[in-house]
């Protein structure tokens, strides 16, 4: 069995998966062929709607809003050694040559009077040794203490490596600190790297506390709010108070379903990330287009940001008004979810996005789709909860967790979204595991044009059904399940509900079951 702790390399997810699953390259362009022949095309996503009352709340929310539209999915690439990225990759690679071409200095954060002992503050050196940008600032081994770093444009911040350099908070830095940021959130900023070192929130400073974060994208160990062109590599996050990597915009947005933030972030790459203890998400992104997050771990909430056992603390959370977003090659262990992409209730869903390999080890829900508050037959109908598609996922024994104390463990779970194809999907379960008959897979609340294909489901002993397709006032419809085989698990294969019109299963099969 896998153990995927705090230290694990990600980049060795790649192989587990061609080991357990498949080879990306295989998955990829028949995923694509896939999801092109299955979706609905955008007559699902009106430019007008109806109006509504709104609140007061987003009243103010959409003075920072626009509308939102949602393009054609973006296309993935795979080249000769089987690397997968997006295909707007080449205007990162450009942007980064425009960084190191552009960039008139190299300095050592040391020599600006920074002590890497540990014990001394070393704000002002940092301070100083960035200046306007333009800059690359080394910092070597050793711990430094900082009470928060802005970054302006073109700056480049470099470690000596992951555990080497460690950047820590100061035992009196107030709770909303972002340990790293960028300098200005309201006219934003470009060509920011921050690569090889670890950064450590020091959430011990807070002692007791019931909750560790404030409001909004503060209190995290790493924030890009309304950056352009952002690099973020080799990077270790440990304990923060929300999240470990959070890619945002200058405010959250909560202006209501259809409506996106002004100020998102765009063109990030955050690759070989590790982060721990985090409490709310490990990676997050709100309200930014074209992100490319690859070979990266996440594990082991705390869950400090939520009331005791109301933890939604995931791995990766693809969340509000998100578009474009492109993940590969990840893992998350013992999360609330491993990969949660969603909404809530008064902001636009995250939508466009694309999963090609992810391990995910005894999270309580493996993946996770979901628009909060549009499930219900008497809830609005979400109008932007549109196009997921993945391939080559690995999902090893979800569990109950006490992060989330009610919730029940599931390998996936689909509400309210539409136009979802998910293929070549490994679960595999612990045969001795209690999971008190419950689904292994549903699909559910509204849930719209969802494709399963390729679907290995094995160990699941004491579960209900592999899948099941939930029916009644709020049901899911229009799905197809093909080419799936469950080994030694339910006594029940596919359970389909009540009322549910349009379903296409073939290619079943169910072997070893136990009764």
């Amino acid at each position: 069995m896998l153990n995927l702790d705090k230290n694990h390399n990600p980049k060795k997810n790649a192989g587990i998966l061609a080991e357990i699953v498949g080879r990306p390259s295989i998955a990829v362009q028949e995923t694509v062929e896939l999801f092109n022949q299955f979706r609905q095309e955008s007559q699902s996503f009106p430019k007008k709607y109806p109006r509504k009352p709104f609140s007061l709340g987003e009243a103010f929310f959409r003075l920072f809003s626009k509308a939102s539209n949602l393009g054609e999915l973006p296309k993935i690439l795979v080249d000769s050694q089987g690397q997968v990225f997006p295909e707007w990759f080449e205007i990162l690679e450009n942007e980064f040559n425009s960084l190191e071409t552009k960039r008139i200095k190299e300095v050592n954060v040391v020599d600006f009077g920074a002590v890497g002992d540990g014990k001394t503050d070393c704000t002002a050196a940092f301070r100083k040794a960035i200046g306007k940008g333009r800059v690359k600032v080394m910092v070597p081994p050793g711990i430094f203490i900082t009470k928060g770093i802005r970054l302006p444009s073109m700056t480049v911040l470099i470690g000596a490596g992951k555990g080497k350099t460690t950047i820590k908070l100061h035992d009196d830095a107030p709770k909303s600190t972002r340990l790293i940021t960028n300098l200005n959130y309201w006219k934003g900023n470009h060509h920011l790297f921050v690569g090889s070192l670890s950064l450590d929130w020091n959430v011990e400073r807070l002692g007791d506390t019931s909750k560790t974060s404030t409001w909004g994208n503060h209190s995290s160990c790493l924030t890009y709010a309304n950056v352009t062109y952002g690099w973020i590599k080799d990077v270790e996050a440990i304990n923060p108070g929300l999240h470990c990597f959070d890619i945002s915009s200058t405010l959250y947005n909560y202006a209501g379903d259809r409506f996106r933030a002004r100020g998102g972030s765009k063109y990030v790459w955050l690759d070989n990330l590790n982060g721990f203890g985090f409490g709310d998400d490990g990676i997050t992104t709100h309200h930014s287009d074209f992100i490319f997050i690859s070979n990266s771990h996440m594990c082991d909430p705390s869950g400090r940001a939520h009331q005791k056992g109301f933890s939604n603390s995931n791995g990766f959370e693809i969340d509000d008004g998100s578009q474009n977003v492109l993940l590969v090659q990840n893992s998350s262990a013992r999360c609330f979810g491993g990969v949660e992409i969603k909404a809530h209730e008064n902001s636009s869903a995250a939508a466009n996005v694309q999963i090609i390999g992810h391990i995910s080890l005894n999270d309580n829900r493996s993946f996770n789709f979901r628009h909060i508050g549009h499930h219900k037959s008497t809830d609005a109908e979400s109008k932007t909860a549109y196009n997921i598609m993945a391939g080559n996922l690995l999902s090893i024994a979800p569990i109950f967790s006490d992060l989330y104390k009610d919730s029940t463990p599931r390998g996936l779970v689909v509400s309210a979204y539409k136009n979802v194809v998910i293929n070549h999907f490994k679960l595999i379960g612990n045969p001795d595991y209690d999971y008190k008959a419950n689904p292994v897979i549903a699909i559910q609340y509204r849930a719209r044009n969802v494709a399963l294909k390729n679907v290995m489901i094995r160990d699941f002993n004491k579960a209900g059904p592999g899948i099941k397709v939930f029916g009644g006032e709020n049901r899911a419809d229009s799905v197809e399940i093909s080419n799936v085989e469950i080994e030694g698990s339910s006594a029940q294969a596919i359970n389909i509900g009540i009322g549910i019109q349009d379903i296409k299963i073939e290619k079943v099969k169910s072997v070893n079951v136990y009764r």
